[in-house]
């Protein structure tokens, strides 16, 4: 039978049928990518600043009496309580003069009642007619200087007892004390040498400055609080982190604010107050502090790995219910409990591709991979938490 177009096209089309079932067999599924729901929880904004640990008391440690230092009781760089010895300025001046007021004062006592009796002998004459009223009044006169003589007497007597009780010089305050800035041997200058600092350690203050914009937010969730806003800083409480990322946030209040905003920065300094039972903060210690800057609201939480960039938006890639993938424009805020905030674009009950961005286009399919993330990854390392993404 003679072969025409229509046996050509019949076989054509067999032989085109089995190739394009072929194809489809071959087709790829969907690629796997990680999703999940996005974490909602009740937060509070943070805002972080820059600052330096002071001494809540600090102290120059002077000698109240001049003279040739003698001994030094303590060590460098120690711990001391208030009351503690810390030099001796050579006593043996002061013992002499005290000694010498003591004699003085005794003498003037003696004259004293010497004084008193001549001046009653003289009142008992002058009653009777047997003296005149004039030697009356000059007994009265001796008497009365006699008692003036004590009062001085007794007075050069006690400066010299508490100038012998300066020779011990003691600390003005429980702290840390500086080396000694005086060696034994050297004369001593009253109320002019620097023998040796203390600075307190417990309680410890934090002082950071602040723009005008955010300190206005403070005091309004301070008040939104019912704080004491009598108080510089309204009472609100902060987080400061030093370099050691091994210790824990140390927790404390502000609790001072200056009176007024440096005209030429346009910040105010403000201060925070923390306890130190165990002298890890110090003084001059730098610190990023984290101030409270809102009340409670529920937010919406996402891992930075599951943002990505279209052009100048930020967006995330949600999954819908048949795998088809799509970006969605946000506008991320801080980050808390080791996620970014959504601020806008999302409601958190999308599905979103936390991992595998790059296997993930607008408008192609997936096969989704759901986990759950836990509501905080602050205490998970950075490449654990990359690890339970990836599962």
């Amino acid at each position: 039978m003679p072969f025409s177009l229509r046996h050509a096209f019949m076989l054509g089309s067999m032989i085109l049928l089995p190739i394009a079932n072929a194809a489809a067999q071959d087709a790829p599924p969907p690629p796997p990518v990680t999703v999940a729901k996005p974490v909602v929880r009740d937060v509070i904004d943070n805002d972080d600043f820059i600052g330096r640990f002071q001494a809540v008391d600090e102290v120059a440690v002077r000698s109240r009496v001049g003279g040739y230092l003698q001994e030094v009781h303590f060590t460098d760089g120690t711990l001391v309580r208030k009351g503690d010895l810390l030099f001796v300025i050579d006593q043996r001046p002061f013992v002499t003069a005290l000694n010498e007021a003591n004699a003085a004062l005794e003498v003037a006592k003696s004259t004293l009642v010497y004084a008193e009796a001549q001046f009653k002998r003289a009142e008992s004459l002058a009653t009777s007619g047997s003296q005149s009223v004039s030697i009356l009044d000059d007994r009265r006169r001796e008497w009365v200087s006699a008692q003036a003589n004590v009062r001085g007497a007794q007075a050069t007597a006690d400066r010299a007892a508490l100038d012998l009780e300066y020779t011990k010089i003691t600390a003005p305050l429980s702290g840390r004390i500086d080396r000694r800035l005086i060696s034994t041997g050297n004369l001593v200058q009253a109320d002019q040498s620097i023998l040796t600092t203390i600075v307190s350690l417990d309680p410890i203050d934090f002082y950071f400055d602040v723009d005008e914009r955010r300190l206005l937010n403070f005091a309004q969730t301070a008040r939104e609080r019912g704080s004491d806003l009598q108080q510089g800083g309204g009472g609100v409480q902060v987080q400061v982190r030093i370099s050691d990322s091994n210790e824990e946030p140390f927790k404390g209040k502000m609790d001072f604010a200056e009176n007024r905003i440096d005209t030429q920065t346009g910040t105010i300094r403000i201060r925070a107050r923390f306890d130190n039972p165990h002298y890890i903060l110090q003084p001059g210690l730098f610190g990023r502090v984290s101030v409270e800057a809102s009340n409670t609201y529920k937010a919406i939480l996402i891992p930075d790995e599951a943002i990505g960039s279209d052009q100048s938006q930020r967006v995330v890639y949600v999954v819908g219910d048949d795998g088809t993938v799509s970006a969605k424009p946000v506008r991320p805020g801080p980050r808390l409990y080791g996620y970014r905030v959504i601020r806008e674009g999302m409601d958190g009950n999308e599905t979103i591709v936390v991992n595998g961005l790059m296997r993930a286009h607008p408008g192609s399919k997936i096969t989704p991979q759901m986990i759950e993330l836990p509501q905080s990854r602050e205490d998970i390392p950075p490449e654990a938490a990359g690890m339970e993404l990836s599962r």
